[in-house]
């Protein structure tokens, strides 16, 4: 009898320490742990200019605006900031598998993404538009229909130019320099992509830049925000806050211009808006 009560007691002793283990985890967040861990992971792209590149093949360090805000909210946790190299379509996956704390990868915000991650403030706004060859006899989106359009998988680019011309035959890339490359081969009557990609893009091709035009019509308006993971509000609202900081300290300015201003290849005169909501139409 007395063996049993021993059992019973160390059974009910297992029971309360997993209880109490558990409303440990439960309590946990993800703040508390970038923090213990001493470090915070980016999930960037890498091959996005200028939001997340390579400007030095020797030393193949990213930089780029994205770089510059993740290493802002690191800074404000006290923590290092890593940088872990994605593909466009592998953004979301990292993220809500654990695998990358937050996603500072031109990632552009949707009613749809909601669903599956939350987002930041905007960090920046832009078209979604039409690259292609002066000589195509393209000179409106509705001039893509039945044609070849090249994009990039897992962008929102494949379904604003479905919407906009249904009958477009979609071609997509792993990346925007494949997309770019596969233009310059005439695999595709025109390229479609945020309009500041597609100034890089159009700037890359040197020489033969004025062979190509950006159509004035846009497909969309882009919101591009930096992700969290779903059901982490303290750590939501430490981003929100490292920007809400940044703009007004005038150093989201000061960043913006940095990699978009007149000495960069977007040449932008001025910042066209403010770090200042999460909400989209």
């Amino acid at each position: 009898m007395k063996h049993t009560k021993t059992v019973k007691s160390l059974a009910a002793s297992a029971i309360l320490i997993a209880a109490c283990s558990f409303v440990v985890a439960a309590n946990a967040d993800q703040v508390s742990d970038i923090k213990s861990k001493g470090e915070m992971v980016c999930g960037v792209l890498g091959t996005d200019e200028p939001f997340s590149f390579i400007a030095d093949p020797s030393s193949r360090q990213i930089v780029g605006y994205d770089i510059d805000l993740c290493q802002a909210v690191a800074e404000k946790m006290g923590v290092k900031p890593v940088l872990k190299q994605l593909a466009v379509s592998a953004r979301i996956p990292e993220l809500q598998q654990g695998r990358v704390d937050l996603l500072a990868a031109t990632l552009t915000h949707t009613k749809e993404r909601e669903d599956l991650i939350d987002f930041s403030m905007s960090t920046y706004l832009s078209s979604a538009k039409v690259l292609t060859k002066r000589s195509s006899g393209i000179s409106h989106i509705g001039d893509l229909a039945g044609k070849r359009v090249l994009t990039v998988k897992g962008t929102t680019m494949e379904q604003n130019i479905r919407n906009a011309v249904p009958d477009a035959q979609i071609v997509s890339f792993d990346t925007t320099p494949q997309a770019l490359l596969a233009l310059k081969q005439g695999k595709g009557v025109a390229m479609v992509n945020d309009e500041s990609s597609l100034l890089k893009s159009q700037a890359s091709l040197g020489d033969q830049a004025n062979e190509f035009v950006i159509l004035p019509e846009k497909l969309s308006t882009e919101y591009i925000a930096l992700g969290v993971r779903k059901n982490e509000p303290a750590f939501l609202d430490l981003v929100n806050s490292v920007l809400v900081d940044l703009e007004k300290s005038g150093q989201a300015d000061q960043l913006f211009m940095k990699w978009f201003g007149p000495n960069s290849k977007m040449k932008y005169v001025s910042r066209p808006f403010k770090i200042e909501s999460s909400s989209i139409n």
